[in-house]
Order: structure tokens, then sequence, then C-alpha cells
């Protein structure tokens, strides 16, 4: 009868802790969704793109899409890596909003406008490459995002708090 009783009582423990194995694996990122708001275009996407690990290849094409040049609606690939980089910034500063995309690819060509206008565009853009964005949270201290952002080092950071609306740049190149 305690054999039975110790075996049941296991046999719970095993239910809490699969549960708390669970929460654990969606929070340290096995499935990972997003949501964006395109700041040009006021176009919105959520979309799961990682699952179980794994990157989903039908949700990068409609990120690929969506993060398109907004002059000219040319796309590219981009880089995984920067979904799980913004990913993180926005569950670590407990933002509950879309993040606002103020810029993600760019073509060439956007980008030599770009460049030939203003000193702060890099010739050689890590947003050419679909590897950049520069976005807002408007629910959480922007300056605590880039501190989260920094202190990841997955890439590079920018911080442009002057604009009439802070917002940050973050790159995986």
């Amino acid at each position: 009868m305690l054999r039975k009783a110790l075996v049941a009582g296991l046999a719970a423990l095993g239910v809490v802790g699969g549960a708390s194995g669970t929460q654990d694996a969606i929070a340290n990122g096995d499935t990972r969704t997003i949501t964006l708001l395109h700041m040009h275009r006021k176009d919105t996407l959520t979309v799961t793109f990682r699952r179980w690990g794994q990157y989903d290849s039908s949700a990068l094409s409609q990120l690929n899409h969506f993060l398109r040049d907004w002059r000219n609606d040319q796309s590219t690939r981009m880089d995984p890596r920067l979904f799980d980089v913004i990913w993180e910034v926005v569950r670590r500063t407990g933002s509950n909003g879309p993040v606002q995309v103020l810029s993600a690819y760019r073509s060439p060509t956007t980008n030599a406008m770009l460049a030939r206008r203003s000193r702060g565009v890099a010739k050689a853009s890590q947003h050419i490459q679909g590897r950049a964005m520069d976005l807002r949270l408007t629910d959480v201290n922007m300056r605590q995002a880039r501190e989260i952002a920094v202190q990841m080092q997955h890439g590079g950071v920018g911080f442009y708090p002057s604009s009439h609306t802070p917002f940050m740049h973050v790159d995986v190149g």
C-alpha cells in the first residue's frame, strides 16, 4: 500500500515537473512567435517562426515578404537569427505590443539613395544583407531594450534617442 502511494506521488511529481519542463522549453525559445507592425505600410503580421526549436520555412517566407523593401517591394532571404534576437529582446523587456518595423531589408538601390542623403547610412549596410532591422517597442523603455540587445552580444546595436520617437537598430552581421 505504501509502495503504491509512493509510485502515485512520484507520478504526480512527474506530471508537475513535466508541465514546468514544457513551460521552460517555450521560455527557452523552442516555440517563438512574433508580432510585427510595418510603420510605412501599416500592415501587421503575427507568425510563429520556430516550432520545437526548428525554424518554420513557411513562416520565414512570410517574414521575408513582410520585411521587403517598402520603397520598391524587393525582398530577400532575411537571416532568421535576427528574429531570434528581436524575439529575445521583446521577451526580456516584457513588451506586449507589436514590434514596430521602421526598416528591414533595403535593396542596394534604396540603400545607395539613402546613403547619398545621409552620412548615417552605411554603404555596406547589414540591411542589404537581410541581417538588420530598425525597430521601436512603444510599451517599454527603449534605452532598456537597447541595453538588453547589447548584453546579448549577437551583433550590432544602434540607438537613436534624438529621433522624435526613439528607436534602435539591431543586426546579426
